[in-house]
């Protein structure tokens, strides 16, 4: 009877076994954690094989962008050094800037002095006589104060070959009003007004703001009335209703017993190159010493600073384009044949000798050599100082003007770095490439992806299948398994006797 039972079940459950249950079960499991029916991590499998499979391509790539960047670092570097040179050339490219003096004044009370590129070392014997003053005029006082009415009317004041008129009314009638109005003036010719008040009362003061015997003041009435006549003064047709208390004078000086004038107390031109400052008047019959004397420290600086600066351009070329034997490393630019171009053309300027009798025709007469074994640039200190001292204007040609070294080294510089230059077009073209290679990179990793979730798939697919062969595996193995089937049968036995029913 069990046998019966059993063979009756039977069909039923192999049903299950090769229905929908199991395989969608299977299938659920593969979507929700795959890997569970073949017990395989798919994930890492996947992973691998397409890592595997873009691993030619990726490395290729990476390879690329690895060799371009560097090349952006490297020439990035090399802009940079050649950035740092051309700011040093400005001084050297122009003599008149590179030349310098200083000038002193033994008694600095009585004068002080500075100079231009254009000075020539020497020493002068100064004496002042007088200084360059500004005329002075004052009004009578008004005894009613500065807040009195004066009158109105429109007066015209000269300095020199300059006027202006100023209208006096009711509103501004008064000293004080009076000497606003003319300092508030539009084209004030170079007066300015105040008013002094003392014990006798108050007095308009007009004071020239220009020294020297040209820039006399005049004041006149030119309305027709007489309301301002007080205020006028106009000598040379004898008014003279002001009072001078101080005239417009010229100064007067000598240089080395020589007569001079100047309508200011700065006097430039009557030594070469040399400003003078007068400050007083020097002691009857005394006299001062004024010295000219070459200054080469900023010529000392200046070059110095253009050494550094080339020998780091020098440094960075051997760098970046050249191999370290020590480490056995290449330059990202080795072979490079834009640093190979530009030191060439460097060198040669470099070596520039000039037919000058002078004694400084090339930078070794400054002591400026290159080191045999490092290629760079020393200075010597004591020829340079000695080649600045005895002739700083031959220094100046050599570095500067037409076809100075300096110059030629601008022009150069600048063919490479200026917008549009040699390194601006290379530097394109590497930003180029790695756009390039960032285009290709995101192609590949859309394939990869593809790759990986059709592999996936598959894989999902093959999980799933091993999934319901387990299951089915399970089933089988309860059905013809003797044991199982025993424990099958007394478990229907049982139940049926605890149904009370019994089959015959």
């Amino acid at each position: 009877m069990s046998s019966t039972i059993s063979s009756a079940t039977a069909p039923a459950a192999t049903t299950q076994a090769a229905g929908t249950t199991p395989a969608g079960a299977a299938s659920s499991a593969a979507i929700t954690s795959t890997g569970i029916g073949s017990g395989l991590d798919i994930s890492a499998i996947v992973s691998s094989l397409t890592n595997a499979f873009g691993a030619a391509q990726q490395n290729q790539l990476t390879n690329q962008e690895n060799a371009l960047d560097a090349q952006v670092s490297a020439y990035g570097t090399f802009t940079s050094a050649l950035d740092k040179l051309q700011s040093t050339l400005s001084v050297l490219e122009t003599p008149s800037q590179l030349a310098g003096f200083d000038a002193t004044v033994a008694d600095p009370s009585i004068a002080s002095a500075s100079t231009t590129s254009n000075a020539v070392a020497g020493q002068y014997s100064l004496a002042v006589q007088n200084l360059a003053t500004s005329q002075t005029l004052t009004s009578a006082p008004v005894a009613a104060g500065a807040d009195a009415v004066v009158g109105t009317g429109t007066l015209s004041i000269t300095v020199g070959g300059s006027s202006t008129s100023i209208n006096i009314d009711s509103s501004n009638d008064t000293l004080a009003g009076i000497a606003a109005a003319i300092n508030a003036a539009p084209n004030n010719p170079g007066v300015s007004a105040s008013v002094i008040t003392a014990t006798d009362g108050a007095r308009l003061v007009l004071s020239g703001t220009a020294t020297g015997a040209a820039n006399t003041i005049t004041v006149v009435e030119t309305d027709g009335g007489t309301g301002l006549s007080s205020l006028t003064y106009d000598p040379a047709n004898n008014v003279n209703n002001l009072t001078q208390t101080q005239k417009a004078s010229d100064a007067n000086f000598t240089i080395n017993g020589y007569a001079g004038t100047s309508s200011s107390n700065v006097v430039s031109g009557a030594i070469s190159g040399v400003s003078i400052n007068l400050l007083a008047p020097s002691a009857t019959g005394t006299s001062t010493t004024l010295t000219i004397s070459s200054d080469t420290s900023t010529a000392t600086s200046s070059i110095n600073a253009f050494v550094t600066a080339l020998n780091g351009v020098l440094s960075s070329i051997q760098t970046l384009g050249g191999y370290n034997a020590t480490t056995q490393t290449a330059g990202p630019l080795q072979g490079d044949p834009t640093l190979q171009g530009f030191q060439n053309q460097l060198e040669n300027i470099l070596d520039t000798v000039t037919s000058s009798t002078s004694g400084v025709a090339s930078l070794a007469d400054l002591g400026i050599t290159a080191d045999a074994n490092t290629g760079t640039l020393d200075t010597a200190a004591g020829t340079l100082s000695n080649a600045l001292t005895a002739n700083l204007g031959a220094v100046g040609q050599l570095l500067g003007g037409t076809n100075g070294i300096a110059t030629q080294i601008d022009a150069l510089v600048t063919q490479y770095t200026q917008a549009g230059g040699l390194l601006s077009t290379i530097n394109q073209g590497l930003q180029t490439g790695l756009s390039n290679v960032a285009t290709q990179q995101t192609a590949l990793n859309a394939e990869l992806a593809t790759y990986a979730a059709t592999l996936t798939a598959q894989y999902n697919a093959m999980d799933a299948a091993v999934a319901a062969l387990k299951e089915t595996q399970t089933y089988l193995t309860a059905e013809f398994n003797p044991s199982s089937a025993t424990a099958s049968s007394s478990s229907s036995s049982n139940s049926s006797l605890s149904s009370g029913t019994l089959s015959t």
